[in-house]
């Protein structure tokens, strides 16, 4: 009888857990599969006073004209640009500097710490201005090469962060071998501990795509040329001088946008999770 009536209250808080996770999923994808139902319907159920979640007359006709008014093929393709260069140098930036971070003690890990939670307290607005001199100073103003240096200084701190985690994770005994055997500390780092840290250096790769794709503030400042202007930022010409927007096409475009950084999250999940079971089967 006590089982029953201890059973009781933890099946309660299951059903709870679920419920806020059921609300919560739902709040999350609200705004996304109003987004979709939007990029569909024609220009007379956008005017509705009666607006419904299905498309009664579903359609591409925004989708056609999203890509006659705007160059999204272009910016699609400077996005693609700055987020994989930016998240590629990242990485290779931050693997060396993360396992210094995770296997010393020393000052300079402090300071690397620090850094990157002092960074990440600072907003784009007090380091534009800065920023936007130091890169004219370089001739790298307008031009997806600056965008680039900017992501990747950006991203470092939580590339560090993540990584220096996936690091500690990785048992020190296992370097301790390889460099009893006569392996070299840079043969350790890369032969030995680089393909442990594998999902972590892919994730946090990602992560750093992600960031940059949907990145618009940057951008907006630092890119005049139209030719050279990232998604974001073209996304913003489908609103009118007064503010308003062109509902239909606007809505597709950034459904479009929206489409690899899904793709991305799903495969961070499968990364992530693939790092973890590997994680609990060694330990």
């Amino acid at each position: 009888m006590s089982g029953l009536r201890a059973g009781g209250p933890a099946r309660a808080g299951r059903a709870c857990q679920y419920t806020a996770l059921v609300l919560n999923l739902l709040f999350l994808a609200f705004p996304f599969l109003w987004l979709v139902s939007t990029a569909f319907k024609p220009a007379r159920e956008l005017g509705s006073l009666h607006p419904t979640w299905i498309p009664r007359e579903p359609t591409l006709a925004n989708f056609r004209q999203a890509f006659d008014e705007q160059p999204l093929l272009q910016a699609a393709a400077n996005s693609l640009l700055a987020a994989v260069g930016a998240a590629l140098i990242a990485v290779v930036v931050a693997t060396p500097l993360a396992y210094v971070m995770a296997r010393r003690r020393g000052r300079l890990a402090r300071a690397a710490t620090g850094w990157v939670v002092v960074s990440q307290a600072f907003p784009f607005v007090l380091v534009i201005i800065p920023l936007f001199l130091v890169l004219k100073n370089l001739q790298l103003v307008d031009t997806l090469a600056g965008l680039v240096l900017v992501y990747v200084v950006w991203s470092l701190p939580f590339a560090l962060w993540m990584l220096a985690g996936y690091v500690r994770a990785v048992p020190a005994e296992l370097e301790e071998a390889a460099a009893v055997d006569g392996a070299g500390r840079l043969r350790v780092l890369f032969s030995v501990t680089a393909p442990l840290l594998a999902p972590g250096i892919v994730a946090t790769a990602l992560f750093a795509f992600i960031t940059a794709w949907n990145e618009f503030f940057f951008a907006l400042v630092l890119l005049k040329t139209p030719e050279k202007q990232t998604l974001p930022v073209v996304l913003t010409h489908f609103l009118g001088a007064e503010g308003a927007a062109d509902l239909g096409p606007l809505a597709a475009a950034a459904f479009l946008a929206t489409l690899p950084s899904l793709v991305v999250f799903a495969l961070i999940q499968k990364r992530i999770t693939g790092g973890m079971l590997a994680g609990a089967v060694k330990s």
